[in-house]
């Protein structure tokens, strides 16, 4: 959670006990989740609202996925797939058919019998 282990929270949680006071603690817990609570329904709200605005198309989009990082990371992901389809023919294959198209050697000089007292 943010980079935060459970021993840099128990300092904080130590030093606001001290700071601010026992009393006070409960109160601010309380209006820290009604803080939360009130960006989660807006967020949930502006979700709502592009989902209906955009139309049935994007009736699942997250808001995750408009950030410009998770753009790009998309894009590059669906072109490395792309590429891979596309590179999945043997390499092998196609360098046979080369090496059989580009070469006339012995193969069709040896398909012709040889008769007695004829040399290749």
């Amino acid at each position: 959670m943010f980079g935060i282990g459970l021993a840099e929270l128990a300092v904080i949680a130590f030093f606001g006990v001290l700071v601010l006071g026992p009393d006070k603690i409960p109160g601010l817990a309380s209006q820290a989740a009604q803080a939360l609570k009130a960006a989660k329904r807006l967020s949930d709200g502006v979700r709502d609202d592009l989902r209906s605005g955009l139309g049935e198309d994007y009736q699942d989009l997250e808001l995750r996925d408009l950030h410009p990082r998770e753009l790009v990371r998309r894009q590059l992901s669906e072109a490395m797939a792309s590429e891979q389809a596309d590179t999945t023919t043997d390499p092998v294959d196609d360098t046979a058919d080369e090496y059989d198209e580009d070469y006339d050697g012995p193969r069709h000089r040896a398909a012709t019998p040889l008769h007695e007292g004829k040399t290749a």
